[in-house]
């Protein structure tokens, strides 16, 4: 039987907070990837969960130049245009010319891209609720503030930093 390395924090996180979040956000992290991993195969079986959250923001806009989903998921173009390629001949997605600028092209969700995904959020929505049901709603908003917050604080370093 297992244990869950991540069930309660250590004296060292007790002692350094900052450490302690560090351990909390790996944590995160890992479960969040194989979340992501099975909520791409809930998209399509073929789907590469590096392309779920390019979907994801797809899903919020009825469709993007190339250059805004590249800004939003904050990756290389040529990576963003290969995921796009996937998604494309998956059927979920595709490319028009962009009607503000004849050189460039947006992207748009196909009918079964946005059904799909509608499906797969509702979904995780629902898991969610399940989740935090006992949870306070006030400590839920407080928890999305504080995560928005950390987002903002963290948004900059992530892209001009590196490990030292």
């Amino acid at each position: 039987m297992g244990s869950d390395i991540s069930a309660t924090p250590d004296d060292a996180s007790e002692a350094d907070p900052i450490s302690g979040l560090e351990a909390e956000l790996t944590d995160f992290w890992r479960r969040g990837r194989v979340r992501t991993r099975l909520r791409a195969r809930a998209i399509d079986s073929r789907l590469d969960p590096s392309c779920y959250p390019l979907i994801t923001v797809l899903a919020r806009h009825d469709s993007m130049p190339m250059s805004d989903l590249v800004t939003a998921v904050g990756m290389e173009k040529s990576t963003v245009t290969r995921q796009i390629d996937a998604i494309v001949r998956l059927g979920l997605a595709e490319r028009h010319p962009d009607p503000q600028d004849a050189r460039a092209r947006v992207v748009t969700l196909t009918d079964h891209g946005r059904e799909r995904i509608g499906a797969v959020l509702a979904s995780a929505i629902t898991e969610w609720r399940a989740r935090l049901a006992q949870w306070d709603p006030d400590d839920i908003r407080k928890l999305t503030e504080l995560l928005h917050r950390l987002g903002e604080a963290t948004s900059d370093a992530d892209d001009t930093r590196t490990p030292r």
